[in-house]
C-alpha cells in the first residue's frame, strides 16, 4: 500500500512539474507575443501619426494663398510720334546761325536742323511702335499647378498596401497586425475580404517557416490559426473573390494538420459551389489524391 501511495505521489509530482513547465513556457510565449504586439501597435501608431502630419501640411499648403506673382513694371510711355504728312513740303532754307528759329513752326512737319530733338525715353525700346498700335501686353508668369486637395484622413488603401508589402517581404507578423488594423478601421470596405484572406495566408506562411526549422508546436498553432482565419473569409465576406482561394488554402492547412476528412469536405464544397474558380481543378486533384490514400 505504501509503495502504491509513493508511486501515485511520484507520478502526481511529475505531472505537476510538467504542468508547471508547460505553464511557464506558455507564459513566456504569451509575454513574447504581447511584446511583439506592443511593438507592432507602436509602429502602426507612428505611421498613422506621420501620415496625419503630412495630411495637415498638405491642407495648410492648400489653404495658404499663393504669393502674388511679380508683374513687370509697365514700360515708360513713348512720346507721341508726329503724324507724318502724306506729301511733306520741301524744307525751307536753313537760316543763319544767329537768326532765331521761326516763331510758329509747323508741328506736323519734319524737325528742322536747329530744333532740339525730343528726349529719349528711359529704358531702351526695341522698336518705335507705330502710331495707334497697341502696346504689347506683359507676359504673365505661368501659374503654379494647384495642390491636390486632401481630406487628411488615412486612406484604406494605404494601410492595406503597407500590410501587403510586409507580407511580400516575409514580415508575416507585421502583415497580420496591419491587415487586422485595416479590418478594424474599415470592416465594410471592398478590400476587407482580401485583408481577411491575407491574414490566413500569413499564418500559413508562418507555419511553413516553423516546419522548416523543426518547430512542430509553433507550426501546429499557426496552422490551426490559419484554418480559423480562412473560415472567416467565407463566413464574413461570402461575396469576396477570395472565397475560393481561402477554401483551397484551408484544405491544405487541414491536410498538414493530418485532418484528411475535414480537408475533403472543404474541397468538395469548393468544387460544388465554385466550379469555374481557378482553384477548382487543383481541388479536384487534391481530392482524388486524398480519396486514393
Amino acid at each position: 500500500m505504501d509503495r502504491l501511495t509513493g508511486e501515485i505521489d511520484r507520478r502526481a509530482g511529475a505531472q505537476a512539474q510538467e504542468s508547471e513547465r508547460r505553464a511557464a513556457e506558455l507564459t513566456e510565449r504569451l509575454d513574447a507575443l504581447a511584446a511583439t504586439l506592443t511593438k507592432l501597435s507602436a509602429r502602426i501608431d507612428d505611421v498613422a501619426a506621420r501620415l496625419d502630419a503630412l495630411a495637415r501640411q498638405l491642407r495648410a499648403a492648400a489653404a495658404r494663398p499663393a504669393p502674388p506673382t511679380a508683374r513687370p513694371a509697365p514700360p515708360a510711355p513713348a512720346p507721341p510720334a508726329p503724324a507724318a504728312p502724306a506729301r511733306p513740303a520741301p524744307a525751307p532754307a536753313a537760316p543763319p546761325a544767329a537768326a532765331p528759329a521761326p516763331a510758329t513752326p509747323t508741328t506736323a512737319g519734319p524737325v528742322t536742323a536747329g530744333a532740339a530733338a525730343p528726349p529719349a525715353p528711359t529704358g531702351a525700346q526695341p522698336a518705335t511702335p507705330r502710331a495707334g498700335a497697341p502696346a504689347p501686353a506683359p507676359v504673365a508668369a505661368a501659374p503654379s499647378p494647384p495642390l491636390r486637395p486632401t481630406t487628411g484622413a488615412l486612406k484604406p488603401q494605404d494601410i492595406y498596401q503597407a500590410a501587403y508589402i510586409d507580407f511580400s517581404k516575409g514580415s508575416y507578423s507585421l502583415a497580420i497586425a496591419g491587415f487586422r488594423e485595416f479590418l478594424r478601421r474599415f470592416p465594410e470596405h471592398e478590400l476587407a475580404g482580401g485583408g481577411q484572406y491575407w491574414i490566413g495566408e500569413s499564418y500559413l506562411s508562418l507555419a511553413r517557416g516553423y516546419t522548416n526549422t523543426d518547430q512542430a508546436d509553433k507550426a501546429e498553432e499557426s496552422l490551426l490559426q490559419a484554418v480559423l482565419e480562412f473560415k472567416k473569409v467565407l463566413a464574413n465576406y461570402p461575396r469576396s473573390d477570395k472565397v475560393p482561394t481561402a477554401l483551397y488554402k484551408e484544405a491544405l492547412a487541414l491536410i498538414d494538420l493530418k485532418q484528411p476528412q475535414q480537408a475533403q469536405a472543404r474541397l468538395k464544397y469548393l468544387i460544388e459551389n465554385f466550379p469555374q474558380a481557378e482553384e477548382t481543378p487543383l481541388a479536384r486533384e487534391r481530392l482524388a489524391t486524398l480519396t486514393r490514400g
